[in-house]
């Protein structure tokens, strides 16, 4: 089977449910901050007081079922706006978006809820913005509230209410929608601890059902502990799109530099791509189908466009519903590669994985040092572990039971 022929056979198996083409977004910000200032500069010199600013410039990006994705950047660098534009609350400027699925989102404190009517109220006015009837509203309403834990407050006027009763309510609302892709902007950070063990447990079975999380987020540790893969944002563009930990690398070695965000969009785009990804077994064959426990290679074939002096790779191992089995890179290897002009392939042996039977995708990323440029092949090839274990979850073992 060729490489292409593996490709679109992983393309199958796990569809898009988001693609956005040469998305940008613009807004206009004025600068006269007093209605005065504004009566005074109206046909004067009304556009001197007038900015565009771009939210998002020409971003492109597909996500597939069940993956989790993490949006990082500093602030104002796109990714709130990149997650309403997805959730369809606002229309891009130019670029088109196209979804598939019933979406929730907890993209503000309080969104869609209205402060006068009361919790109750507000369950069944939000769930119906989400798509829900009253009569499936009615149905999850006892494990709504009892998700919340907002108690007998439930029939008080929401004005009333805390951050964290809000938060709790809105987030309630939305796990309980049968959502295919949910969206998080931040709210994770509002409320008490036991609540927010809460929202990720909740996430995590939603991820082990199969369902696309996109989440927005500051705290770096659960965007690494979460997300099977992280994009990037500066300014409104794409600096960088692949595995969780070089994201998060990136992301902190360009803060450090002041340097997010500085190469061109083209660079980030054409100077580097991944053409392929095969999987070989010890033979040197290429392989589709492993034992539990077998050596294998990983061949990622890498282009360049231009001379590239330092660079690095890294890859990722899902399982068929999206959950990261393994995953790595030249940097945590300390692996310096040779420099590339044109064509090469490198080869990443994978020893003593105990990878669980089940069907599993490669994801890889190319990223430049000495040059701006990154490129991610999500889901480039396709294996399938084989072989009897006494054990549940993503890793195999054996097991020894003593008794005593």
């Amino acid at each position: 089977m060729t490489t292409t022929s593996t490709a679109s056979s992983t393309a199958r198996l796990r569809p898009e449910v988001v693609r956005i083409s040469n998305v940008s977004k613009r807004f206009t910000v004025r600068k006269d901050s007093s209605l005065k200032e504004r009566i005074v500069t109206l046909g004067r010199a009304g556009r001197a007081h007038k900015q565009d600013f771009w939210a998002l410039s020409d971003v492109s990006l597909d996500i597939r079922a069940g993956n989790t994705i993490g949006l990082i950047g500093h602030n104002g660098s796109g990714k709130s706006t990149l997650l309403k534009v997805i959730g369809g609350i606002i229309q891009p400027t130019s670029g088109s978006v196209e979804q598939r699925g019933r979406i929730a989102a907890l993209l503000e404190l309080g969104a869609g809820f209205h402060p006068d009517l009361t919790g109750r109220e507000n369950v069944f006015l939000n769930a119906s913005v989400l798509g829900l009837s009253a009569e499936e509203t009615a149905a999850q309403f006892d494990a709504i509230l009892e998700f919340s834990g907002v108690g007998e407050f439930i029939d008080t006027q929401i004005k009333f209410y805390s951050s964290g009763m809000y938060v709790r309510l809105a987030f309630a609302i939305a796990v309980h929608t049968d959502p295919d892709i949910l969206l998080v902007d931040e709210v994770l950070a509002v409320g008490d601890e036991q609540f927010q063990r809460k929202c990720l447990d909740k996430i995590r079975e939603f991820q082990s059902e199969g369902r696309t999380i996109i989440i927005v987020s500051h705290a770096l540790d659960q965007i690494a502990a979460l997300c099977d893969r992280v994009i990037l944002l500066n300014r409104g563009q794409m600096a960088y799109d692949g595995i969780p930990v070089t994201a998060i690398e990136r992301f902190r070695e360009l803060l450090a530099n002041n340097a997010v965000g500085q190469a061109r969009p083209d660079e980030i785009s054409t100077a580097m791509a991944i053409q392929g990804i095969e999987i070989l077994g010890a033979d040197g064959s290429e392989r589709h189908t492993l034992s539990v426990g077998e050596s294998f290679v990983m061949r990622v074939r890498v282009k360049s466009y231009l001379p590239v002096s330092e660079w690095a790779i890294g890859f990722s191992i899902d399982t068929e519903m999206g959950q990261m089995a393994l995953a790595s890179n030249t940097d945590l290897l300390e692996l310096q590669l040779a420099p590339l002009d044109g064509q090469t392939s490198v080869d990443i042996a994978v020893d003593g994985a105990q990878l669980s039977a089940g069907r599993y995708v490669v994801n890889a990323n190319v990223s430049g040092i000495s040059v701006s440029a990154s490129h991610s092949l999500m889901q480039g090839a396709q294996f399938t572990v084989e072989g009897r274990q006494v054990t549940i979850g993503p890793v195999a073992a054996s097991i020894r039971v003593v008794e005593n």
